[in-house]
C-alpha cells in the first residue's frame, strides 16, 4: 500500500470524525428546541433520549456482521450521509411519531457510523505502525466544538431547527460523500501471538475484551456526567450565574481536544499504558476538585482537568481492542463500541439519582472512583515495551506523515 494512499485515507477518515462531531453536537445541544417543536413532555423526553443510544448499540452489533461481508469503508460511506439526512429529518416534522422515527433512524445510523469509523482507525494505525487514533478523536472533538457553536448561533437568532440544520447538512453531505472515495483499510493483522492463539476459533474472547468494556463504560459515565450535569452543578451547587454555568462544558471540550491533539505523541514516547493511567488519575483528580470546590471558578478548573484526563482513554481503548484481537479487530471494535452507549445510558441517571437522594457533591465521587478503576486495567492497553500501546504497532516501519 503506497504512502500517498495511506495519507489520503487518514485525511478522509479525519474528515469523517469531524463531520460526526458536528452532527452529534447539533442534535444534543438543541434538545430543548426539539422538545418544544414536537411537544415532548418532560416525562416522555428521557424515553426519547434513551432510544438513541439503545438503537445505536443494536446497530453497532449488526455492523459487525455487515462489515464481515462488505468491509467497514462501505458501511461508513453510506452511514454518514444517513446520519446527516436523519438529523435534517429531526428538524422537518411536527408530529410526535415523526420525532420518534427521525431519532430512531439517527440512532441506528450513528451506531453503524461509530463502529465503522473506529474499525478503519484501528486498521490505519496498524498500517502506520504508530499511534494515530487520538488524532482521529481530536477531529471529532473539534467537530463537536464547531457543532455546539453553530447550535448557539441557531438558538441566539431563534432559528427553526430546519433552518439551522439545512445549511450545515448542505455543506457536510457532499464533503463526506466525496471524501469517502479515499477511505482505506490498513495493513495485515499482526500482534501478540499468545493473544492471537488464545482468541483463535472463537474470534473475540469476551473474557479478554471485558476489561476494555469496563474501561469504555466508566469513561462514558464520566463524559455523560460532564455533558449532562456540569451546568446544573455549577448553578445549583456552586451558586454561579446562568451564563457562567455554560463555561464548564466548553472548557471540558477544549481540553479534550488539546489532550487528543497531543496524545499520540505521548503514546509513541511513553506507551499507551502510561498515558491511560495518567489520564485516569487526572480525570479522578478533576472529579475530586469538582466535589470539594468552594466556588464556581474552582469547579470550572476541575471540569477543565477532567477533559484533559478523559480525552486519551476512549481512543486508546479502541486501539487496545485491535491489538488484543489482531485477526478479528473489526468484531472487537463493534462489540466494544456498544459499551460507549452503555456508559452514556448509565451515567446521567446514576448521577441524577444520587444527587437527588444524597448530594450532588457526593454523586461526583462515584464517577471519580469508576474512572480510577482504569488504573487497575491499564495493563490491557499493551506492554510497556510496545511503546506505542499496541502489539500491532511497529516503531515507524511505515512513516507516512
Amino acid at each position: 500500500m503506497t504512502d500517498a494512499r495511506l495519507r489520503r485515507g487518514r485525511g478522509s477518515l479525519a474528515v469523517s470524525f469531524f463531520v460526526q462531531g458536528v452532527s452529534f453536537a447539533l442534535l444534543v445541544t438543541r434538545i430543548p428546541a426539539i422538545q418544544d417543536r414536537y411537544g415532548i413532555s418532560d416525562g416522555l423526553l428521557p424515553a426519547f433520549l434513551a432510544a438513541v443510544p439503545i438503537l445505536a448499540g443494536v446497530a453497532s452489533v449488526m455492523t459487525e456482521k455487515v462489515v464481515a461481508r462488505v468491509g467497514p469503508a462501505v458501511v461508513l460511506r453510506w452511514a454518514q450521509p444517513f446520519v446527516l439526512l436523519s438529523l435534517l429529518a429531526v428538524g422537518v416534522g411536527s408530529e410526535l411519531w415523526q420525532a420518534a422515527v427521525a431519532l430512531g433512524l439517527f440512532g441506528l445510523a450513528v451506531g453503524a457510523l461509530d463502529a465503522s469509523m473506529n474499525m478503519l482507525g484501528v486498521s490505519l494505525q496498524r498500517a502506520y505502525g504508530r499511534s494515530i487514533m487520538l488524532g482521529f478523536h481530536a477531529s471529532y472533538s473539534l467537530g463537536g466544538i464547531a457543532g455546539a457553536s453553530l447550535a448557539w448561533v441557531g438558538a441566539h437568532w431563534h432559528l427553526s431547527l430546519f433552518v439551522s440544520y439545512l445549511p450545515v447538512v448542505a455543506v457536510l453531505l457532499p464533503l463526506a460523500f466525496v471524501g469517502s472515495r479515499w477511505y482505506v483499510a490498513g495493513g495485515e493483522p499482526t500482534g501478540d501471538p499468545v493473544v492471537a492463539e488464545e482468541s483463535k476459533g472463537s474470534g473475540v474472547a469476551f473474557k479478554l475484551l471485558m476489561p476494555l468494556c469496563l474501561v469504555m463504560t466508566f469513561a462514558y459515565i464520566g463524559d455523560s456526567t460532564v455533558s449532562n450535569w456540569s451546568a446544573k452543578y455549577l448553578q445549583d451547587v456552586l451558586g454561579s450565574s446562568e451564563e457562567l454555568a455554560t463555561v464548564p462544558y466548553n472548557a471540558y471540550m477544549v481540553t479534550t481536544l488539546l489532550g487528543r491533539a497531543v496524545g499520540d505523541f505521548g503514546v509513541r514516547r511513553l506507551g499507551a499504558t502510561v498515558v491511560v493511567r495518567a489520564g485516569a488519575v487526572l480525570a479522578a483528580l478533576g472529579f475530586a476538585v469538582v466535589a470539594v470546590s468552594p466556588g464556581a471558578w474552582v469547579g470550572i478548573a476541575g471540569f477543565t482537568v477532567l477533559g484533559l484526563g478523559l480525552s486519551v482513554i476512549v481512543p486508546q481503548t479502541f486501539a487496545a481492542a485491535g491489538r488484543l484481537f489482531p485477526g478479528a479487530s473489526d468484531a472487537a471494535v463493534a462489540r466494544l463500541n456498544v459499551f460507549n452507549y452503555v456508559g452514556f445510558l448509565i451515567g446521567s441517571p446514576l448521577v441524577g439519582a444520587l444527587g437527588d437522594t444524597w448530594s450532588y457533591r457526593g454523586a461526583m465521587l462515584v464517577p471519580m472512583v469508576l474512572v480510577l478503576v482504569t488504573v487497575v486495567y491499564a495493563t490491557s492497553f499493551g506492554p510497556r515495551a510496545a511503546r506505542y500501546g499496541g502489539g500491532h504497532e511497529r516503531p515507524r516501519t511505515v512513516d507516512v506523515g
